[in-house]
């Protein structure tokens, strides 16, 4: 039928429809970089304060064929310290021992109460094999922890030390506050972890 609707094979319609099509798939592309810029400036902004704080944030090494953004690793003090030589494994193996002790202790919860809210499914209190193994492996590490700064003699500089860099994972920058008391604290945790791995 002449001078009827016209239909989709039409090549007027169909150049504005790729017309079309072209210009949103531009747009996307657009806002997804955006984004991405957007996302790695917000990246950029915190591993900067991190690292003014002190904490060491390290891009992991990339193969052939890795993304183009890798994701960044928070190194702990331990792994900072022998990253850059100033302690070895044994005394890493040391503080690293210590450093599970201290957190298996420090972050021991008290049973729940039947009052907890509960967001996912129903109240399942645990059994009484699991809190008494949780309890019996509890009381090991405190143990454990009690023993290992009798060998620091209970020195408190060398206990804190232990307990910020082992047991906090801090990197000594950030647990002396800054540059200029770092040097002390890694002297005094470097003598801590000697007697934790000679002994």
């Amino acid at each position: 039928m002449k001078g009827g609707p016209k239909t989709a094979r039409d090549p007027a319609l169909k150049a504005q429809r790729l017309a079309r099509d072209r210009l949103v798939r531009l747009e996307r592309q657009a806002k997804a970089r955006a984004e991405a810029l957007a996302v790695a400036e917000g990246v950029a902004e915190t591993v900067a304060l991190s690292r003014a704080r002190g904490a060491a944030v390290v891009e992991p090494a990339r193969g052939r064929g890795a993304a183009k953004v890798a994701p960044l690793k928070r190194m702990t003090g331990l792994e900072w310290l022998e990253h850059r030589g100033k302690i070895g494994a044994e005394a890493k193996a040391a503080g690293e021992r210590y450093g599970w002790v201290y957190r298996r202790v420090r972050l021991d919860k008290a049973i729940p109460s039947t009052l907890d809210v509960r967001v996912r499914g129903p109240f399942m209190a645990p059994s009484l094999e699991e809190t008494l193994a949780h309890g019996e492996g509890t009381e090991t590490a405190r143990r454990r922890l009690a023993e290992f700064r009798r060998r620091l003699s209970g020195q408190p500089d060398l206990v804190a030390a232990c307990d910020l860099v082992c047991g906090e994972e801090k990197t000594p920058r950030e647990a002396a506050g800054g540059d200029r008391d770092a040097g002390r604290l890694e002297a005094v945790l470097k003598v801590a972890l000697d007697l934790l791995a000679g002994a």
